[in-house]
């Protein structure tokens, strides 16, 4: 039987689902069903995978658990947030909305994000953002190999370290990195950071719910070498 409990400091009251009773196939139909504005809790989650995936609708959903693979794929409009951690392809192509992990997330995280904001206060594995076309992510702790893997538009925020293969045959997508970098991949450099780059950081940073200062952060981009195929280039594809 459904529960109306308080949500956090909110006024609106939520509606209460457990996972150890319900299964995510209906909990994820009453999400696409749900009226805008309303508020939701997952209980007892387990790590199962696809739950709140394809939501569209203007929702704020809190998951007290942790979630298993693709968690808020598809995501539009809505506002999910997890206590605790995530699996492989967090908000896989995501459109726009926010979702924000407490803990650490697996690999592919953001993977082809179209729009969007996507927050992990923790750690990501390998392949943060790969093939990124618009999403902004944001990343506390530190990152894995081959993340930003032919990233064609949105931002990457890198709180901790980076690993290696940073930006492989990226496009127009920007990276900004506050720690290490274990290496950049093929056509990726660092770039400048001038003023609109510290600005667009901190706004970026803001909504992250971060307090880094900008200034302390290094810009990638790509060398604009491998747009178009070159003979001379081959070794590098």
């Amino acid at each position: 039987m459904t529960t109306l409990t308080p949500i956090d400091a909110r006024t609106t009251e939520a509606t209460v689902v457990d996972l150890s009773t319900a299964t995510v196939r209906e909990l994820n139909q009453r999400l696409h069903d749900a009226a805008d504005g309303t508020a939701w809790i997952v209980e007892h989650p387990a790590g199962q995978h696809n739950i709140a995936a394809g939501i569209d609708r203007e929702l704020d959903v809190t998951i007290e658990g942790n979630v298993g693979y693709y968690f808020a794929g598809m995501h539009q409009r809505g506002t999910v947030k997890v206590r605790g951690s995530a699996g492989v392809g967090l908000a896989e192509n995501i459109m726009s909305g926010v979702v924000h992990v407490t803990g650490d997330a697996s690999q592919s995280t953001g993977a082809t994000g179209h729009g969007g904001l996507v927050v992990v206060d923790g750690n990501t594995g390998a392949r943060c953002g790969i093939s990124m076309k618009g999403v902004d992510i944001v990343v506390g702790g530190s990152i894995g190999h081959a993340s930003a893997f032919m990233a064609q538009a949105g931002r990457l925020v890198v709180c901790g370290d980076a690993g290696d293969a940073l930006g492989d045959s990226i496009y127009e997508a920007r990276i900004y990195v506050r720690g290490e970098v274990a290496s950049l991949g093929a056509d990726c450099i660092e770039k400048a950071m001038r003023e609109e780059h510290l600005a667009e950081l901190g706004e970026l940073l803001r909504r992250a719910g971060r307090t880094e200062d900008p200034s302390e952060f290094r810009r990638y981009g790509s060398a604009r070498d491998l747009y178009h195929f070159k003979v001379d280039n081959a070794d590098a594809y």
